[in-house]
């Protein structure tokens, strides 16, 4: 029998007992989801009056902490340092990777404990992992990686932020689009276009003027940055970009082959030179090129983007981002706590290597 006064911990649901959250706890204490794991990770400064009331709305719901939230919190360090989550679509490609690393080598610094996440491009599961940070009191959350910013992701994504200021969080944007001015969530970038412009111009100035974009993808915030350098560069020297040259491809390797081998097979416009929208493209179009019985760089030039494995094996021209600085650029910028939507753009850089040469004059 119940107990005159005292509450049921949880819900029904099914029949069965329905655990209580952190968020259920700050709803009956009346605080918000941050205070509520402050007060029970213990040793953060927090009124006697508001801890009484956590920890009666605790008991009277017969909360238990999640052991791994636990260990975040016993894990945080120094000044009231938490945890740092690191969300990727997949840390099965080397710039993901990279990123994720250096992340979590600059909160270990810090004093935090990083948690790698990972999305497989599921838009519902990015969604589930934000308000899983936020309900274990995480002290940030940095997204990696590009995006279709169409309106429903960028309505999404601002409520997470927002909900995450809220509950003494922060939200970080790393490799992809601002949300807009007022949005609480800096953006730590590279100059995507400015590097695709700096291949480009490196093709265009080696002679090449029928030059092809591997990777198109209308509407990918990454892709469409790329894009936009590379037409660039061709503006620039007097060239009309040609819709026939720019082919849509996504970002594997395999991906890059099927697409240029397709090309290839279908005949279309001539071109002498290629632009990958990576690496791992470029990989999968030299393969497509050599079966098609080209040689690379004496038949065709190619030139990827990203400067992952395999490029320099491969002798690849390509442009090297600062994968390095972008995870421990997204730290700082998570910790800092500055007022408004303050944004970080990182430099690229070309990497010159044996894979473009000039055009042979009857190709060109």
């Amino acid at each position: 029998m119940k107990r005159p006064g005292a509450a049921v911990a949880g819900s029904l649901v099914d029949g069965r007992r329905k655990r209580a959250t952190v968020r259920d706890v700050a709803a009956r204490a009346g605080v918000s989801v941050a205070t509520v794991s402050r007060v029970l990770a213990g040793g953060y400064p927090v009124l006697a009056e508001t801890r009484r009331r956590v920890e009666r709305a605790a008991r009277e719901l017969g909360y238990v902490p999640n052991a791994h939230a636990r260990s975040l919190a016993e894990c945080g360090g120094d000044a009231g340092g938490g945890s740092i989550a690191v969300v990727v679509r997949t840390v099965a490609v080397p710039h993901h990777a990279y990123v994720a690393q250096a992340a979590q080598e600059e909160a270990a610094r810090r004093g935090r404990l990083s948690l790698i996440c990972t999305t497989g491009g599921d838009a519902a599961r990015e969604v589930s992992i934000l308000q899983m940070t936020r309900e274990q009191g995480a002290e940030a959350v940095i997204l990696v990686g590009g995006v279709v910013a169409d309106e429903e992701y960028l309505a999404r994504t601002r409520r997470q932020a927002y909900a995450l200021a809220e509950a003494g969080s922060r939200l970080v944007l790393c490799g992809r689009p601002g949300l807009g001015e007022g949005v609480p969530a800096p953006v730590v970038d590279y100059d995507n276009a400015g590097g695709a412009r700096a291949v480009t111009e490196h093709l265009l100035g080696a002679g090449h003027r029928r030059i092809a974009f591997l990777g198109a993808a209308p509407g990918h915030s990454t892709a469409e940055g790329r894009v936009a350098g590379y037409r660039r560069a061709l503006a620039e020297h007097g060239l009309a970009p040609d819709p026939e040259l720019e082919i849509p491809a996504g970002p594997g390797r395999s991906e890059g082959y099927r697409a240029l081998r397709r090309r290839l097979e279908a005949g279309g416009p001539a071109f002498t030179a290629v632009v990958a929208g990576t690496d791992l493209a470029a990989a999968g179009a030299l393969q497509a090129l050599r079966e098609h019985g080209l040689r690379v760089p004496e038949d065709v030039s190619v030139a990827g983007y990203d400067d992952v494995p395999p490029a320099a094996e491969l002798g690849l021209t390509t442009v090297r981002l600062p994968y390095h600085e972008l995870g421990r650029a997204a730290v700082r910028l998570a910790l800092a706590r500055a007022d408004g939507e303050p944004r970080v753009t990182l430099p690229t850089r070309l990497v010159t290597r044996d894979s473009v040469r000039p055009p042979v004059p009857s190709s060109a």
